[in-house]
C-alpha cells in the first residue's frame, strides 16, 4: 500500500468508519475496495480518489456514515478540488434524475442536487468521470447486498456509457449472481 492510500485511509480511520457496517463488510472496506476497483480499470488518480470518498457525506440509499457538509474543505485539501466534487455530487444526486441523464445521453447532462433542490449540468468528461464512480460503487457491493435488481437496467446503461472495461466488470459481476442463484436452486 502506497503512502497516498496510507494518508487517505489514515483520515478515513481517524473518522471511525472501520467501525461503520456496510453491506457484510466494514465501511472502510468498502471504500478501499471502491478505490481499487477503479484503479484497476486505469482511472486516473482523481477519479480513484473521488471513489474513495464517494459516500463520505452519505448518499440517497446510504446514511450510516454522514460527514458534515461544513467539512467539505477539510476533505478537498486532502483529495483535491475535483476529486471532492465528485464525490459530492455522488453523495448529493438524485438517483433517478441521474439515471434519466444517462439514458438521455445528451450533453449537457442534467440531474438534480437531493440535498439543495439545484440541478447539476455537466460536461461529459465529468458526468463520465461521475458514471464510474457510481458504477464501481454499485459493482463493488451488490454481490453482498444481493440487491441485483435494484436499477439494473441504468446501471448495464452507465456501463455500456463507459465502453468494454466496464462492460466486461458488469457482466463478471452479474454472472456471478447468476451462478450463485443456480447454485442455490440445484
Amino acid at each position: 500500500m502506497d503512502r497516498e492510500h496510507k494518508r487517505l485511509s489514515g483520515f478515513l480511520v481517524s473518522l471511525g468508519v472501520q467501525d461503520v457496517p456496510h453491506t457484510d463488510k466494514s465501511y472502510l472496506g468498502h471504500l478501499i475496495g471502491v478505490y481499487r476497483n477503479l484503479e484497476a480499470q486505469g482511472y486516473p488518480t482523481d477519479v480513484c480518489r473521488a471513489g474513495m470518498f464517494h459516500s463520505i457525506y452519505g448518499t440517497e440509499k446510504f446514511q450510516g456514515f454522514t460527514l458534515p457538509l461544513e467539512r467539505r474543505d477539510e476533505v478537498r485539501e486532502l483529495i483535491g478540488d475535483r476529486a471532492e466534487r465528485l464525490a459530492y455530487l455522488n453523495c448529493a444526486m438524485d438517483r433517478a434524475s441521474f439515471d434519466r441523464a444517462v439514458e438521455l445521453g445528451a450533453e449537457p447532462h442534467r440531474f438534480a442536487d437531493r440535498l439543495t433542490g439545484e440541478e447539476i449540468l455537466l460536461a461529459a468528461a465529468d458526468f463520465d468521470d461521475l458514471v464510474r464512480v457510481h458504477l464501481f460503487d454499485w459493482l463493488e457491493q451488490v454481490p453482498r447486498s444481493k440487491e441485483w435488481d435494484y436499477r439494473r437496467d441504468s446501471y448495464r446503461r452507465m456501463a455500456e456509457r463507459l465502453g468494454p472495461g466496464a462492460v466486461e466488470a458488469f457482466e463478471r459481476t452479474y454472472a456471478a449472481m447468476e451462478l450463485a442463484e443456480c447454485r442455490t436452486t440445484d
